[in-house]
């Protein structure tokens, strides 16, 4: 595994980032994960001016301004201590654009911690559309279940802690294909810039079970 390892994981909403991600933080216990995702929610939580506003655009199936998540990522990064070169960390769903991608570039080149290695898991969306209608969430914390492949033991409960899941506003295939179409739009930027560094992977599938291992032996390859 590269040493230090500082990863970012894309690719579409629903396309299993987060399955990943814990998936990687089990075996490979030395990373620390940083999940825009997880970042808005514990603004959204607390209800700060920044979570509020988020609030309002994700249920309207809009984004987060860059200059916003740059900031909220960057102040991650420092509280972990991802920023002094030797931390080995996995980014989940940030950057989402050409901008974001280049204001991170120099918050880690200003501080020694480039980022090695870029994978973009590749889903065929028509699939993610698929997943909606199956999907509910436990909002505290974030964790997903799929009553198709990754069910509750109990029936729309969380596993850890028993309370209720529900289903997310945005979780809706109308919204969710805006969502798509905005991915689809910025990623084709975003791939060519880590391309060019040489950093780009895309890892194909249709299931996180399928995707895993592919995931995990670029990490063991490099």
């Amino acid at each position: 595994m590269l040493k230090p390892t500082r990863l970012l994981l894309l690719g579409a909403p629903g396309s299993g980032k987060g399955t990943i991600s814990r998936k990687l933080l089990k075996r490979f216990p030395q990373l620390h994960s940083i999940s825009s995702g997880d970042v808005l929610r514990s603004h959204i939580s607390r209800g700060t001016k920044i979570g509020r506003e988020a609030e309002t655009l994700i249920k309207a199936g809009s984004l987060v301004p860059d200059s916003t998540m740059i900031g909220l990522i960057a102040e991650q990064l420092k509280e972990l201590g991802g920023l002094n070169g030797e931390a080995s960390w996995l980014l989940d769903g940030f950057p989402r654009t050409l901008s974001q991608a280049q204001g991170l570039t120099e918050i880690l080149d200003a501080s020694g911690a480039d980022l090695n290695m870029v994978v973009e898991l590749d889903v065929d969306q028509e699939i993610i559309l698929q997943r909606i209608d199956a999907r509910w969430v436990h909002l505290p914390s974030g964790r997903i279940y799929s009553l198709d492949y990754n069910p509750p033991k109990v029936p729309f409960t969380d596993d850890v802690t028993g309370e209720k899941l529900v289903k997310r506003d945005d979780d809706n295939p109308e919204t969710f294909s805006k969502r798509l179409l905005v991915y689809n739009e910025e990623v084709g930027p975003l791939r060519e810039y880590y391309e060019t560094l040489g950093t780009w992977h895309r890892v194909s599938g249709d299931s996180s079970d399928i995707i895993y291992p592919k995931v995990e032996r670029l990490l063991l390859r490099d």
